[in-house]
């Protein structure tokens, strides 16, 4: 798996309870515990995450998460973060075994995109927006990445709203368009539509 993914320049696998993300699906069972720390189910992942992140990169490969900027994910079936940020961004640093932590973002200090892939752990957070508590997500989002800048690790920051116009200040891609299909002009019309937006992007930010 590892050997294929690497020569064909797949080197993200992300984590999520719903739908193909980036370039590999895991389907993530998980739960809090008595003192709301997030917990995978054993019995899908009997040796944790941190062991399943040493695994994917010692295929040279980054590995991806799922969460959500409200109280549960959009198919209800796994918590947010909502109220758990600190919580949660601790967690995924934890899953890592040492902290080296700085966010990737336009408008923060940031380390070349590349120095990314000889880190180790979680690499990367697919943060939704589903189930909220109907405040603005320019409220909610910003405690993440304030949450992640304390965690101690170089997490890749994809908000999947449509910020176009703040996604900068908070993370590093952000949705621009809705969901996008397996045919030929859903590709083409994400594309044109991207082309508005083209101005935003830039090393360390991208239109998604």
């Amino acid at each position: 798996m590892g050997q294929m993914q690497n020569d064909t320049f797949f080197n993200h696998h992300a984590i999520t309870n719903k739908f193909h993300l980036s370039f590999f699906l895991i389907i993530l069972p998980i739960a809090r515990d008595e003192k709301g720390n997030l917990v995978p189910k054993k019995s899908t992942f009997p040796s944790g995450i941190k062991a399943l992140a040493d695994y994917v990169h010692s295929k040279g490969l980054m590995l991806g998460i799922y969460s959500d900027a409200g109280y549960f994910t959009c198919s209800k079936t796994m918590p947010g973060s909502l109220g758990h940020e600190e919580q949660d961004a601790k967690t995924f640093a934890s899953w890592v075994g040492y902290l080296v932590f700085q966010i990737l973002s336009c408008e923060y200090k940031m380390s070349p995109f590349h120095n990314i892939f000889s880190q180790q752990g979680i690499d990367y957070l697919k943060y939704d927006n589903c189930n909220n508590d109907g405040s603005k997500a320019t409220v909610r989002y910003p405690i993440m990445t304030r949450a992640l800048m304390k965690a101690g690790r170089p997490i890749f920051f994809s908000l999947y709203l449509h910020p176009v116009l703040w996604g900068a200040r908070v993370g590093n891609s952000w949705r621009t368009t809705n969901d996008i299909s397996d045919k030929w002009e859903s590709m083409v019309s994400r594309a044109d539509m991207n082309e508005a937006y083209a101005e935003l992007a830039r090393p360390g930010c991208w239109n998604g």
